[in-house]
């Protein structure tokens, strides 16, 4: 008996840390995932305060489309505030942007290709003025960035003499309305991007188990089989609904191509090379960082030109929605940018933040506005309510930090 008792014991220790084992990694989960349950959370109460409306084809095409250059800059943005600075221009920079092309080629009609690369590279130059003053001149980024906003803005009126330029040509506009061509041509359903939505979550999955064995083979922990299959088969079924409701529109827009480049880019850039390691280093402790031998003012000047780049393109993104220049672009997308980097949870004190909580948290501002405005809610509210979700954030991120 004595000895049945002792080998029913570890049996009993084993069970019991397995199960322990896996609450803690369903707890980890429902942090790690918290936020993008909010987004459907809030996906949810749209859908049905909007009688279906939301996530009808037409009006998620929409989204994505209205929606593609804030998620462009909330990668720019993350980098920024993770460094521990912040940048207050960058809606002005959208509309100097949209401003440059439509002088370069409706004005003086200048070849596509060449207008867009002197209009990124504006955005280069303005990006590291910017950083220059921020991070070798020690001037805070709060001051530099927002006399950025009021010069880059006067700017804008003066290219555009208080005139909107337009229109641009059919081929400009492509970068932001067109949409990926179908191979099938079944009447209805736009059979390529369906296919795309499936090998993107197949894809997902394939890095998901290649994340997990190597985790194995080092001898890190992992979450049960269970728990695995249960996450990722939640992850692909949102996939592959969301790519089967835009193929029953037009399809994939090419802006959701070209955001989820760079989303993966930016995400390889932030979690597997030494530039993005800096820049949570720098943000975290600069001056550890900096007695580790960090250069922290090549790693903030670096994040301004980048911010500077992606605040280019994405003016681009938008003047090419417009099909034309206004001297209104771009106003106020400084807060939308900010706040999505703060509801993903990037700290405002920096050193914390992720890319892909980062672009939950730009749709969740997305799917507000959008439903919001479908319920016919003023932008007066609108702007009180996001202002209440923003501070909340901010608030739970303080509360988070005085807490541990």
């Amino acid at each position: 008996m004595n000895n049945t008792n002792s080998a029913e014991a570890p049996n009993k220790i084993n069970d019991s840390e397995s199960k322990k084992l896996n609450t803690n990694f369903l707890a980890h989960g429902l942090k790690e995932y918290g936020l993008l349950c909010a987004l459907i959370i809030i996906v949810t109460f749209f859908q049905f305060a909007t009688n279906n409306i939301l996530l009808q084809p037409l009006n998620l095409t929409n989204l994505i489309l209205q929606n593609g250059y804030i998620v462009i800059m909330a990668l720019g943005m993350l980098m920024v505030i993770v460094s521990g600075q912040i940048d207050l221009s960058v809606g002005s920079v959208v509309g100097l942007t949209g401003a440059l092309a439509a002088s370069l080629m409706v004005t003086h009609e200048m070849p596509l290709v060449p207008a867009m690369l002197i209009c990124i590279l504006a955005g280069a130059v303005i990006g590291a003025i910017q950083g220059y003053w921020v991070a070798y001149w020690r001037v805070p980024s709060f001051i530099v960035t927002l006399a950025g906003m009021l010069v880059f803005r006067g700017l804008t009126l003066i290219f555009l003499d208080g005139q909107s330029v337009g229109p641009f040509e059919d081929s400009f506009n492509v970068i932001s309305s067109g949409f990926i061509p179908d191979f099938f041509g079944i009447e209805g359903l736009h059979v390529t991007s369906l296919l795309l939505g499936i090998v993107v979550s197949i894809t997902f999955f394939v890095i998901e188990f290649r994340q997990r064995k190597q985790a194995a083979l080092h001898g890190i922990e992992s979450s049960s089989m269970v728990l695995f299959v249960l996450k990722n088969l939640a992850l692909s079924t949102a996939i592959i609904a969301f790519s089967y409701l835009l193929a029953l529109y037009q399809g994939m827009p090419i802006v959701l191509i070209i955001m989820g480049v760079l989303v993966a880019f930016y995400t390889f850039i932030m979690n597997r090379t030494t530039i993005g390691r800096r820049i949570y280093a720098v943000g975290g402790n600069a001056k550890a960082a900096q007695l580790s031998g960090i250069k922290t003012e090549r790693v903030i000047f670096f994040a301004f030109v980048n911010m500077g780049i992606l605040a280019a393109f994405a003016g681009l993104m938008f003047a090419a929605r417009l099909n034309s220049a206004t001297p209104s672009g771009g106003y106020g997308f400084e807060l939308d940018v900010i706040a999505a980097c703060f509801i993903g949870g990037a700290s405002a004190s920096g050193g914390v933040g992720k890319v892909f909580a980062v672009v939950i948290g730009a749709f969740i501002m997305g799917v507000m506005n959008n439903g919001m405005s479908i319920m016919g809610i003023g932008v007066d509210y609108q702007q009180v309510i996001k202002g209440l979700v923003l501070l909340g954030a901010v608030l739970i991120d303080v509360y988070t930090k005085n807490k541990a």
